[in-house]
Protein backbone atom coordinates (compact mmCIF):
# COMPACT_ATOMS: atom_id res chain seq x y z
CA UNK A 1 0.00 0.00 0.00
CA UNK A 2 2.94 2.35 -0.45
CA UNK A 3 2.16 5.60 -2.23
CA UNK A 4 4.69 8.39 -2.47
CA UNK A 5 4.85 12.08 -3.23
CA UNK A 6 7.86 14.21 -4.02
CA UNK A 7 9.14 16.31 -1.17
CA UNK A 8 11.25 19.46 -1.34
CA UNK A 9 14.37 17.31 -1.61
CA UNK A 10 15.22 14.25 -3.70
CA UNK A 11 13.52 11.78 -1.34
CA UNK A 12 9.83 10.92 -1.24
CA UNK A 13 7.21 10.75 1.47
CA UNK A 14 5.38 7.43 1.38
CA UNK A 15 2.89 5.61 3.58
CA UNK A 16 3.15 1.94 4.50
CA UNK A 17 1.12 -0.24 6.86
CA UNK A 18 2.69 -0.59 10.28
CA UNK A 19 4.03 -4.12 10.42
CA UNK A 20 6.59 -6.38 12.11
CA UNK A 21 9.42 -4.62 10.28
CA UNK A 22 8.64 -1.01 11.22
CA UNK A 23 6.52 -0.93 14.39
CA UNK A 24 9.54 -0.39 16.66
CA UNK A 25 10.59 2.67 14.65
CA UNK A 26 7.03 4.01 14.91
CA UNK A 27 6.96 3.36 18.66
CA UNK A 28 10.20 5.36 19.08
CA UNK A 29 8.87 8.53 17.40
CA UNK A 30 8.97 11.66 19.57
CA UNK A 31 7.30 15.02 19.01
CA UNK A 32 8.55 18.40 20.17
CA UNK A 33 7.58 19.58 23.66
CA UNK A 34 5.20 22.13 22.13
CA UNK A 35 3.15 19.27 20.65
CA UNK A 36 3.07 16.98 23.70
CA UNK A 37 -0.31 18.43 24.72
CA UNK A 38 -1.84 17.78 21.30
CA UNK A 39 -0.92 14.18 20.46
CA UNK A 40 -0.63 10.91 22.34
CA UNK A 41 2.43 8.69 22.41
CA UNK A 42 2.83 6.46 19.34
CA UNK A 43 2.41 3.32 21.48
CA UNK A 44 -1.04 4.56 22.53
CA UNK A 45 -2.05 4.95 18.88
CA UNK A 46 -0.65 1.54 17.99
CA UNK A 47 -2.65 -0.04 20.83
CA UNK A 48 -5.77 1.85 19.73
CA UNK A 49 -5.35 0.49 16.20
CA UNK A 50 -4.80 -3.06 17.41
CA UNK A 51 -7.42 -3.29 20.14
CA UNK A 52 -9.95 -0.72 18.96
CA UNK A 53 -10.41 -2.44 15.60
CA UNK A 54 -11.52 0.78 13.80
CA UNK A 55 -8.26 2.58 13.06
CA UNK A 56 -5.71 1.42 10.49
CA UNK A 57 -2.06 2.38 11.26
CA UNK A 58 0.33 3.83 8.68
CA UNK A 59 4.04 4.55 8.98
CA UNK A 60 5.21 7.74 7.27
CA UNK A 61 8.53 7.20 5.49
CA UNK A 62 11.01 9.60 3.97
CA UNK A 63 12.91 7.38 1.60
CA UNK A 64 13.54 4.29 3.75
CA UNK A 65 13.40 6.10 7.13
CA UNK A 66 10.28 6.08 9.33
CA UNK A 67 9.71 9.72 10.25
CA UNK A 68 6.09 9.66 11.35
CA UNK A 69 2.80 7.94 11.95
CA UNK A 70 -0.86 8.41 11.12
CA UNK A 71 -3.98 6.31 11.21
CA UNK A 72 -7.28 6.26 9.37
CA UNK A 73 -10.79 4.95 9.96
CA UNK A 74 -14.20 5.21 8.33
CA UNK A 75 -17.25 6.63 10.10
CA UNK A 76 -19.96 4.23 8.96
CA UNK A 77 -22.70 6.75 9.82
CA UNK A 78 -21.70 9.18 7.06
CA UNK A 79 -18.96 7.39 5.07
CA UNK A 80 -16.30 9.96 5.90
CA UNK A 81 -12.70 8.84 6.19
CA UNK A 82 -11.04 10.12 9.36
CA UNK A 83 -7.33 10.82 9.68
CA UNK A 84 -5.82 10.84 13.15
CA UNK A 85 -2.77 10.44 15.33
CA UNK A 86 -0.66 12.40 12.85
CA UNK A 87 2.91 12.56 14.17
CA UNK A 88 6.16 13.68 12.58
CA UNK A 89 9.31 12.97 14.59
CA UNK A 90 10.72 16.10 16.24
CA UNK A 91 13.95 15.92 14.25
CA UNK A 92 12.02 16.06 10.97
CA UNK A 93 9.42 18.73 11.77
CA UNK A 94 8.94 22.08 10.04
CA UNK A 95 9.92 20.72 6.63
CA UNK A 96 6.43 20.15 5.19
CA UNK A 97 6.48 16.38 5.70
CA UNK A 98 3.29 16.33 7.78
CA UNK A 99 1.24 18.14 5.16
CA UNK A 100 2.74 15.96 2.43
CA UNK A 101 1.84 12.83 4.40
CA UNK A 102 -1.77 13.98 4.83
CA UNK A 103 -2.00 14.73 1.09
CA UNK A 104 -0.52 11.32 0.23
CA UNK A 105 -3.05 9.68 2.59
CA UNK A 106 -5.96 11.52 0.97
CA UNK A 107 -4.76 10.49 -2.51
CA UNK A 108 -4.15 6.89 -1.43
CA UNK A 109 -7.50 6.48 0.32
CA UNK A 110 -9.35 8.10 -2.56
CA UNK A 111 -7.62 6.02 -5.25
CA UNK A 112 -7.70 2.67 -3.42
CA UNK A 113 -11.02 2.94 -1.59
CA UNK A 114 -12.95 5.71 -3.36
CA UNK A 115 -13.30 7.99 -0.32
CA UNK A 116 -14.15 11.60 -1.16
CA UNK A 117 -15.06 12.94 2.28
CA UNK A 118 -12.30 13.34 4.88
CA UNK A 119 -12.34 14.52 8.48
CA UNK A 120 -9.89 15.11 11.29
CA UNK A 121 -9.95 16.86 14.64
CA UNK A 122 -7.54 18.96 16.67
CA UNK A 123 -7.48 21.04 19.79
CA UNK A 124 -8.19 24.73 19.13
CA UNK A 125 -4.85 25.67 20.74
CA UNK A 126 -2.98 23.59 18.14
CA UNK A 127 -2.38 26.54 15.83
CA UNK A 128 0.33 24.77 13.81
CA UNK A 129 -2.00 21.85 13.05
CA UNK A 130 -4.88 24.20 12.27
CA UNK A 131 -2.68 26.09 9.79
CA UNK A 132 -1.44 22.91 8.05
CA UNK A 133 -4.92 21.43 7.73
CA UNK A 134 -6.47 24.69 6.48
CA UNK A 135 -3.72 24.97 3.87
CA UNK A 136 -4.68 21.49 2.66
CA UNK A 137 -8.32 22.57 2.30
CA UNK A 138 -9.83 21.30 5.57
CA UNK A 139 -12.57 23.61 6.82
CA UNK A 140 -13.52 23.82 10.50
CA UNK A 141 -17.09 22.82 11.29
CA UNK A 142 -19.29 23.35 14.32
CA UNK A 143 -18.74 19.69 15.27
CA UNK A 144 -16.61 18.60 18.21
CA UNK A 145 -14.90 15.29 18.97
CA UNK A 146 -14.33 15.37 22.73
CA UNK A 147 -12.29 18.58 23.25
CA UNK A 148 -11.23 18.86 19.60
CA UNK A 149 -12.80 20.80 16.75
CA UNK A 150 -13.64 18.81 13.61
CA UNK A 151 -12.44 19.96 10.20
CA UNK A 152 -13.63 18.39 6.95
CA UNK A 153 -12.51 18.18 3.36
CA UNK A 154 -14.60 16.99 0.43
CA UNK A 155 -12.86 16.20 -2.83
CA UNK A 156 -14.32 17.66 -6.01
CA UNK A 157 -16.18 15.14 -8.13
Amino acid sequence: MGVSMSSTNAEHISLHPVDQDNWRQVANLKVSETQDDFVAAPCYYLALCHYGKDWQPLAILLGEQVIGFMMWAVDESDGSCWLGGIIIDKGMQNRGYGSQAVQVAINLLHEQHGYTSFALSYQPANLAGKHVYAKLGFMETDEWEDDEIVARLTLAE
